[in-house]
């Protein structure tokens, strides 16, 4: 085998399914050698997209998403994506084509230094000098993007050494699973007559528990000690949010850990938690919060956050000592605010809809009576995914997807082509706002090709919603935040896709029942108004 097709048979070693990207002339063996694998190539239109393509993949199923590009303008393409990986946590692996050794040393044709560039935004980066090299930099590669904390590696193949063959005995290394270490007693012990002696204690829980499948354990253990639970944005279905013990999320909007009372709280633990996902000098300015830490690696330095013990190792594991060395049900637990005020509360701040324009906050908490709990919302970044941290409610883990650590535009339409490629059968809705939309818009070709039968819902106001908050409450005037929009019905038809219109608020209903019928992909056109503004409405 050349290099190019040991690094694919490294690949199917790998279980990797798919493949997102874009080729290109530095990469011909690489694809030849896909072309009869049983790793599925997926062409997209924008390097951009397959990153984000490959992010998504990765949240959902664990296993790194791979995205590959050409060198030059089509590495660069994948930065983006690849950083949100990077932030939050998503296991990737991006492979690009490099030019001939024999040019790298000077000026070179679509020449740039990609190892350099991409070193600040991944967790391992190399290149491959010699194919006998390339089983043990693909095992690498995958290993670290796949350990916690998870996130994105890069390999760059250069396409001389592509077509260079490797030994007769070189073949891909074997997968090795790695798991965190058991807990520490004595961590364990420290924790547990912390929580004991707390009167009201609070469970903060971020995006680690989804992601190594913790729920269960913290619901468990939220409901036996009777402890209220809140969320951040990307730790959405932590608990489910009938739970008693669930006081939502927090993380996005004005006062929101106010509303869930964190300020009232005399221990704070945080489960799986992330600086990325809410920066603790948001709810402990001073630094004086009483915390405990429960992840999986030790807690990042900050003088707001200085826990009292961390409890390091497998969450599941961990939680589960937890419950078992607390056994007796706290009797001081005062749950204030509860879970039916909290719910009350969001509901007061509903709203009504206007004539013609929809109320987002109110369709949001609506969308959550027409999906079903095991249906998929991927969040794009926008006024919307404000709206949504707050009024959305996720019963499951893994049933939304919302970057809050680099919070990039326009990865929703790629992340649900992504998800429906994993699970045909899950009905998949995308959220996007029209400015998030329209930067990933050629992805509906995509879609149509791929049979990958998304929702795409578009909330549209003509502009950068969140921004023109923003502008008002600091200068009481917008600048460069407006825009116009295509008919996007007929945009919709362009890709040979259905598209529907919100006429009329009662309409809503009746419209995504249809759409969510489709056997193809399809665009909703949702007018709505943004006229509230919650950075100057602080109550909500």
């Amino acid at each position: 085998m050349n290099a190019g097709q040991l690094l694919v048979s490294c690949l199917e070693s790998e279980g990797v399914r798919f493949a997102f990207g874009i080729p290109g002339e530095e990469n011909l063996e690489l694809m030849d050698a896909l072309r009869g694998s049983s790793v599925r190539f997926v062409l997209t239109r924008h390097e951009g997209a397959a990153a984000f393509m490959a992010d998504v993949y990765g949240r959902l199923s664990g296993r790194a998403g791979v995205c590959l590009a050409t060198l030059g303008p089509g590495a660069t393409n994948l930065v983006t994506g690849v950083a949100d990986a990077f932030l939050d946590r998503a296991p990737l692996v991006a492979i690009t084509a490099q030019a001939n050794l024999s040019k790298i040393h000077r000026e070179s044709h679509q020449y740039v230094d990609i190892l350099q560039l991409f070193s600040r935004i991944t967790k391992w980066n190399a290149r491959v000098e010699s194919p006998d090299v390339v089983p043990e930099i693909l095992r690498k590669a995958f290993k670290l993007s796949e350990a916690e904390k998870p996130g994105a590696t890069h390999v760059e193949l250069p396409e001389n050494v592509a077509e260079d063959e490797a030994g007769p005995n070189q073949k891909p290394l074997p997968r090795e699973p790695v798991g965190a270490p058991a807990p520490a007693r004595a961590s364990v012990e420290h924790a547990a007559r912390l929580i004991e002696v707390a009167v009201r204690p609070i469970i903060l829980a971020g995006n680690g528990v989804i992601r190594n499948g913790a729920s269960s354990e913290l619901t468990r253990l939220a409901e036996q000690l009777r402890i209220p639970v809140v969320t951040t944005v990307m730790g959405k279905g932590a608990i489910p949010w009938t739970s008693p013990m669930s006081l939502l999320t927090i993380g996005i909007l004005p006062r929101d850990h106010e509303l869930a009372g964190l300020n009232d709280s005399d221990l704070l633990i945080c489960v799986g938690y992330d600086f990325v996902e809410y920066d603790p000098r948001s709810w402990n300015p001073r630094g004086d919060r009483r915390i405990i830490h429960v992840d999986a690696l030790p807690a990042e330095i900050s003088a707001n956050y200085l826990p009292e013990v961390e409890v390091i190792g497998e969450i599941r594991e961990s939680l589960q000592a937890l419950a078992q060395r607390i056994r007796k049900t706290r009797q001081s637990a005062r749950l204030e605010p509860t879970h039916d005020a909290i719910l009350k509360a969001l509901e007061s701040e509903l709203g009504p809809h206007s004539e013609n324009l929809l109320n987002p906050r109110r369709v949001l908490w609506d969308l959550r009576e027409i999906l079903e709990p095991d249906d998929l919302l991927i969040s794009d970044v926008g006024a919307h995914k404000l709206w949504l941290s707050r009024f959305f409610r996720v019963a499951k883990p893994k049933t939304i997807v919302i970057s809050n650590g680099l919070s990039p535009m326009g990865i929703a339409l790629p992340g649900g082509i992504a998800a429906k490629l994993l699970d045909p059968d899950r009905r998949v809705v995308t959220l996007s706002g029209d400015g998030g939309f329209l930067m990933s818009v050629h992805e509906l070709e995509t879609a149509k090709r791929e049979c990958a039968a998304t929702v795409n819902l578009v909330f549209r106001d003509s502009g950068l919603g969140s921004i023109r908050w923003k502008q008002m409450a600091k200068f009481k005037r917008t600048v460069g935040t407006d825009f116009g929009n295509p008919d996007l019905t007929d945009l919709a038809k362009a890709f040979g896709l259905r598209g529907f219109h919100v006429e009329h608020p009662k309409e809503l209903r009746s419209v995504l029942e249809e759409a969510m019928e489709s056997k193809d992909p399809c665009l909703v056109d949702i007018p709505v108004d943004y006229t509230r503004n919650p950075f100057v409405d602080l109550t909500g």
